[in-house]
């Protein structure tokens, strides 16, 4: 059944590949290569063409091939052997004329050598077609994403109820990440934003040695990675003091600006409409200059991959997108309020697929 799903998955890149003229297309970017392949090593290549599949790796991985893609070829290369050397050869027994190859993935030195190694071919640069077929989900990464969604919440539920006043940004982001673990995830999707009050200001704040006690708030942006390696992406606000009256505006602001471009996401919108929709609220309040940036992104197998809600993006929604609505008001010196979901794009709308509450009571820890 495996083998099937990425057999599929190669057969529409192959359709794609028809139009672009290429004999073949070689794959870098590992995370391509597994979700065309099932493979989920790295160091490992992928050359691709109407009558050519073929893995290109080293000995470390030849069993773990042989288990997770006993129906592909795999070429194993020599210790004396790099990379390169066996993509080149690759190409001259399979004789090809034109081969596409990653512009976003390969280095200029990679592409040298390979210019060098095969003067007779022409080689074109193509991105984004293996990205372009990500970026809509089938039932089964939909189900990875709904697992990892779980165990994300799963674990902040415990961080909730264990948060104590003298702990750290630091250790408040090793114990999500150690719950998440604990109810089955691989690991965190990218390092938990743990930011009390006024560090809350930095959308990308990096956890430090300020404690919870410091301020009356905390913002917590975290996520699962399952153990197929599908991500989950969630920020919310807990009130760890007494609440005051601006902190409870800015978040009902944040809070009305998610609704509304949570409301707008549906089938054939486009994603820079989206973000107008959250943004217009935030700008009516006073805010815009605190918004700077994008409204939301795809999640899937890296933690930002296609589609972009951002004012710039003409791209349409289409059904099986998944992507995050997050917005935020980041005030200097005072402090910052984001609140994001993740949120699937259906075939007459879309379905909320995260489910920790975000109304501000909900957000008071007693």
């Amino acid at each position: 059944m495996a083998g099937q799903k990425h057999g599929a998955r190669r057969q529409k890149l192959l359709q794609k590949l028809r139009d672009s003229g290429v004999d073949a297309l070689l794959i870098t970017n590992f995370t391509n290569v597994s979700y065309l392949t099932g493979f989920s090593g790295d160091d490992s290549y992928l050359l691709i063409g109407k009558k050519l599949t073929l893995l290109i790796s080293d000995s470390r991985y030849e069993t773990q091939l042989s288990e997770e893609c006993p129906d592909l070829e795999v070429f194993i290369r020599r210790p004396t052997m790099s990379m390169n050397q066996a993509v080149v050869r690759a190409i001259k027994q399979a004789k090809l004329g034109k081969i596409g190859f990653e512009s976003s993935a390969m280095t200029f030195d990679e592409w040298e050598t390979l210019r060098d190694g095969v003067p007779e071919a022409e080689l074109l640069p193509l991105a984004g077609l293996v990205e372009e077929l990500r970026m809509i989900k089938d039932a089964d990464e939909i189900a990875e994403i709904r697992l990892a969604i779980r165990q994300a919440e799963r674990g902040f539920a415990t961080l909730r109820a264990t948060l104590r006043r003298e702990q750290t940004e630091l250790e408040v982001a090793h114990d999500l990440e150690h719950a998440m673990r604990r109810f089955g995830a691989q690991g965190a999707s990218f390092p938990p934003i743990v930011a009390v009050g006024p560090r809350a200001a930095l959308p990308h704040a990096r956890p430090t040695e300020a404690r919870i006690a410091d301020a009356d708030f905390v913002l917590v942006d975290w996520g699962a990675n399952s153990s197929q390696r599908y991500k989950s992406d969630l920020t919310r606000v807990l009130v760890t003091g007494k609440p005051s009256a601006k902190l409870r505006k800015v978040y009902e602001i944040v809070l009305t600006a998610q609704l509304a471009g949570i409301a707008a996401i549906r089938p054939g919108v486009r994603c820079c409409d989206v973000d107008k929709a959250a943004r217009d609220v935030i700008a009516q309040a006073g805010h815009a200059k605190a918004f700077g940036h994008s409204l939301g992104h795809g999640i899937g197998l890296d933690i930002h991959e296609g589609p972009r809600l951002s004012g710039s993006s003409q791209m349409e929604l289409k059904p099986g997108m998944v992507v995050t609505v997050e917005p935020g008001i980041y005030l200097p010196g005072w402090g910052g309020v984001r609140i994001e979901d993740d949120v699937l794009v259906t075939r007459d709308g879309c379905e909320v697929l995260t489910s920790v509450p975000k109304d501000f009571d909900s957000a008071i820890i007693d």
